[in-house]
Order: structure tokens, then C-alpha cells, then sequence
């Protein structure tokens, strides 16, 4: 039988976290992405990024220890359109940085190339660290210039998160109002379109109805 704990002396357990440490671990600094680039290749990432947004990268292209000749590739970043908004070629490494007009699906494209005069080339290690939104300002640079505290500086952070957070969901709101307008539209085409083929059927019945009639008179097989 387990012994009653003693008065005054708080249970040992998981409390819950505070919500501002959750948002802060949640506010933990993004990963950079790393592939291999084989040689001749082409390899993409898309991402679909709200209007309006700062975007910022870094990029770091580097070929296999070992290898006798350097890292080649070219860097190209555009929108679904087509829109060149970054090219480098024989990009080693170097950072970017735009801004974006809509909402719309960007692409990050590595192109492989291979250097006269050699075989087949070594893959390459690409490292891309992307940041957009909140994770692209500098608040370091932001402390700086207004003189602000480090408190003041995560309450300015979380400021920004949670407007982005709103904005974030305001879109998925304009989206869902778009969506339904849209499923109700569709189900009243469909509604329109039923009522339509209904009544064609039923005068298309009704005419056989009346031509077999008239035939059969002039046959002379009914009265």
C-alpha cells in the first residue's frame, strides 16, 4: 500500500511548461539543409512563402575531402513564374537575400558542373540554410541600432512571431472562405446542371413517346 505523501511537501511530477519558454523553444533556430550533388546533375527545393516576406540564405558548396579539382555549381532562385530573383554561377558559398512580392512557390536550383579535362566528377556537398519571416531579421543588428535591452529584444522577437502567427492565420482563413465559396459554387453548377439534363431527358422521352405514336397511326397499327 503506498504511504500518503507528507503534509507541507509538494509530489514529484512534470509540470507543465510556461507558455513564453514553449514559445521560445519553439522559436529554436532552424537546421540547414545538406545533399549530395552529383556531378552533371540538377537538384531543386521549393517552398511556398507568404507576400511580403524577407527571405535570406546562406550557401556553402563544397567538394569531397580528397578531391583534385574545386567545387562547381550554379545557384539560381525564381518564383513560379519564372522570375530570376538570385543566380550565381560557379557558386562556392555566399548568402542572398529578397524580398517577395505574393504569395507564390519559390525554387532554389543546384546545377552541377563539370570541369574541362576531367572524368566523372565527385559529388558535392551542398549545405543551404534558408530563413524567411521572423528567422531572417538580424535582432542582433535591431539591438544595436535602437539600443535595446536583451529583454526588449526577445519582446520584440515574440512581437513579430506573434504577428506572424496572426497573419499565418488570417490566410488560412481568407483560404478556407475561398475554398467554401468555391465548394458552393461547384455544388450549385452541379445542382443547375442535374436539373438541366432531367429536363432534357424528360423531353427527349416525350418526344419518342409522340414520334412512336405518329409512326404507329401511319402504320396503321393503333387507332
Amino acid at each position: 500500500m503506498p504511504l500518503p505523501p507528507l503534509p507541507g511537501r509538494p509530489r514529484l511530477g512534470r509540470a507543465p511548461l510556461p507558455p513564453l519558454l514553449l514559445l521560445l523553444l519553439l522559436l529554436g533556430p532552424a537546421r540547414p539543409i545538406s545533399f549530395q550533388l552529383p556531378g552533371k546533375a540538377r537538384k531543386c527545393l521549393r517552398e511556398e512563402i507568404h507576400r511580403d516576406t524577407l527571405v535570406t540564405g546562406e550557401y556553402d558548396i563544397s567538394a569531397p575531402p580528397g578531391s583534385s579539382s574545386g567545387p562547381s555549381a550554379n545557384l539560381k532562385i525564381t518564383d513560379s513564374a519564372g522570375h530570376i530573383l538570385y543566380a550565381k554561377e560557379d557558386a562556392t558559398k555566399g548568402k542572398f537575400a529578397f524580398t517577395t512580392e505574393d504569395y507564390d512557390m519559390f525554387e532554389a536550383c543546384f546545377e552541377s558542373k563539370l570541369p574541362v579535362g576531367t572524368g566523372r566528377m565527385p559529388d558535392q556537398l551542398v549545405t543551404l540554410d534558408m530563413k524567411h519571416g521572423v528567422e531572417a531579421k538580424n535582432y542582433e543588428e535591431i539591438a544595436k541600432v535602437e539600443k535595446l535591452k536583451p529583454l526588449e529584444v526577445e519582446l520584440r522577437r515574440l512581437e513579430d512571431l506573434s504577428e506572424s502567427i496572426v497573419n499565418d492565420f488570417a490566410y488560412m482563413k481568407k483560404r478556407e472562405e475561398e475554398m467554401r465559396d468555391t465548394n458552393e459554387s461547384t455544388n450549385t453548377r452541379v445542382l443547375y446542371f442535374s436539373i438541366f439534363s432531367m429536363c432534357c431527358l424528360i423531353g427527349l422521352a416525350t418526344w419518342q413517346v409522340f414520334y412512336l405514336r405518329r409512326f404507329f397511326k401511319a402504320k396503321k397499327l393503333i387507332e
